[in-house]
């Protein structure tokens, strides 16, 4: 049976476009049920909001949790000598002999010496280290060398060999003579750095594509395909890993990913998600986008913790065979990375996971020139993001269908389903309600004396108190996870880091409420969003 992995363009079925407006339609129906059930009876309206508040408690204690936890775990992965790793894998009986009595037990330790068991027994099934080939593609639009040379950089300094890895500059022929020159002076000054430096130039206005970040990784992914054949590479040994123009690898992630495309013997069927930490820049950011910035920095540390739940984002690996398979990325979505797991899970039948790894990589934060244009920036990059929920009527259109065209069984895919949706309402409805629902019974009921309705504001604030439990522990663990402070600037600064987060309830419903409204409102009513608005990251001096 033909595959059809795309997304509709044009007019969509009937059940299409009811899952297109199902978001959109229980988020305004979970605010409207709230001023109408304040009118009709408060202490309903009461066990609604309490029920809701109560959820936001439990999630409260478990963000905390997971925050500590995902960031202890991701420390003492940084501390494991993954080089040295993948070396045991090139004699793993020796190794095997060498490790088992060590007292070590450090990261996964008990997992390598599975690891190095299983490749003891089964040589022929596990794919030789030292044939093993990253092509690492880096799309770019308008940047300049001073946001991309750092990206290099890193790659540069990774402990991966760099003889083996093949970089590729995807690099749009939108962005004019200036972006031309760029990628040629950058090709120049790293020559001879990796087994190769690919200039590709993905052209403007081909058929089929909208324009988006998507259409260029594809268009890149075909070319390091060709360029693997004509090379004689085993296309099966090569992995690939997209990066945004602002990505930095941390050293041993190459390593890392290599390891486990190695030890896994569903290797193909898998892809390797790091943690994006958004740090680069972020004592220079102002302190509205330094909040977005470390908050989605948490929920990547989170959800790394939650294996079952984690797709990709933003950069991550996936096998050059694989892609090549599935013919790489989606080039009609501006959400080609979420994307790609629902499309991945489609091509393989239900049988696809992300496979976390627990190192990061790190990317901006949104600065333009003024406060104002990077206020509005940020907003730009995330109503992006949450334009994800256009993924639940792509997904639901796969599950409510006769068994005989279902790619994935109804069950093993409804769980996920439901999460998806679930996680977009949150995004818009759990902002304002916490902020504003316990004063919405009592101003609609001023003239009645209803015992419930005028204490409802300080009976929800006390939850509140007891939820922000998480907001203080994310405090403490995003000083510890910042980069060193710069020398321009002083030790005041450090404590502009923990007052910022007075501007959370702001920027949870301007930045988080207000943008899934915006997305989930133009799904409702079909105005797609087609255009990907690269948001600028300057470097200040």
């Amino acid at each position: 049976m033909r595959k059809n992995l795309e997304i509709p363009q044009g007019k969509r079925t009937k059940l299409y476009r009811f899952l297109e407006i199902l978001p959109g339609a229980i988020s305004y129906g979970a605010i409207i049920l709230l001023f109408l059930l304040s009118w009709l009876d408060p202490v309903i309206c009461a066990i609604y909001l309490f029920i809701i508040i109560a959820s936001t408690l439990v999630k409260a204690v478990s963000v905390a949790y997971r925050t500590v936890q995902g960031y202890n775990v991701i420390k003492r992965a940084e501390r494991v000598d993954w080089r040295r790793r993948i070396e045991d894998l090139k004699n793993p009986h020796d190794a095997y002999e060498r490790l088992r009595n060590d007292n070590s037990r450090s990261y996964h330790f008990e997992a390598h010496l599975e690891n190095l068991r299983m490749l003891t027994a089964m040589p022929s099934d596990f794919p030789e280290p030292e044939k093993i080939y990253h092509a690492v593609i880096m799309t770019a639009y308008n940047e300049g060398e001073e946001i991309l040379a750092p990206s290099i950089e890193a790659l540069k300094n990774s402990t991966f060999p760099k003889d083996h890895i093949i970089f590729t500059l995807a690099y749009e022929a939108r962005g004019g003579e200036a972006m031309e020159q760029t990628a040629k002076s950058l090709a120049t000054k790293y020559k001879g750095v990796f087994k190769d430096f690919l200039l590709i130039k993905h052209p403007d206005g081909l058929p089929g594509e909208i324009v988006g970040k998507g259409p260029n990784l594809t268009y890149a992914g075909k070319a390091v395909a060709e360029y693997v054949a004509k090379k004689k590479i085993p296309v099966e040994n090569v992995i690939v890993t997209s990066l945004d123009s602002d990505n930095c690898v941390a050293s041993k992630y190459l390593d890392s990913v290599a390891y486990e495309f190695i030890t896994h013997p569903n290797r193909q069927h898998l892809s390797y998600q790091p943690v994006s930490l958004f740090m680069n820049n972020i004592w220079d950011a102002p302190a509205p986008t330094r909040v977005i910035a470390v908050s989605n920095s948490f929920f990547n540390v989170i959800s790394t913790m939650r294996p079952h739940a984690l797709r990709n984002f933003a950069s991550h690996s996936q096998p050059l065979e694989a892609l090549e398979a599935m013919d790489f990325w989606s080039k009609k979505t501006i959400v080609e990375d979420g994307h790609q797991y629902w499309r991945s899970l489609f091509f393989f039948n239900g049988d696809y996971s992300v496979l976390p790894i627990r190192i990061p990589i790190y990317q901006d934060a949104v600065i333009d020139e003024t406060l104002w244009k990077t206020i509005k920036a940020q907003f730009v990059q995330v109503r992006r993001w949450y334009y994800g929920a256009s993924d639940i009527a792509y997904v639901g259109s796969k599950l409510f269908v006769p068994r005989a065209k279902r790619l994935v069984p109804f069950w093993k895919l409804f769980p996920k389903f439901w999460r998806l949706l679930d996680g977009h309402i949150t995004l818009a409805i759990l902002a304002p309600i916490v902020a504003f629902g316990g004063w919405i019974p009592m101003i609609m009921n001023l003239s009645s004396h209803t015992m419930v309705a005028h204490n409802l504001p300080n009976i929800v604030s006390l939850v509140e108190t007891f939820a922000s439990v998480g907001l203080i522990v994310s405090v403490l663990v995003s000083l510890r996870m910042l980069p060193k402070r710069p020398a321009k600037y002083k030790k005041t600064k450090s404590i502009l880091m923990v007052l910022q987060w007075v501007l959370m309830p702001i920027t949870s419903i301007l930045y988080q409420s207000l943008a899934a409204f915006y997305s989930q409102t133009r799904l409702m009513f079909g105005r797609y969003m087609e255009k990907f608005d690269a948001t600028r990251k300057i470097v200040k001096k």
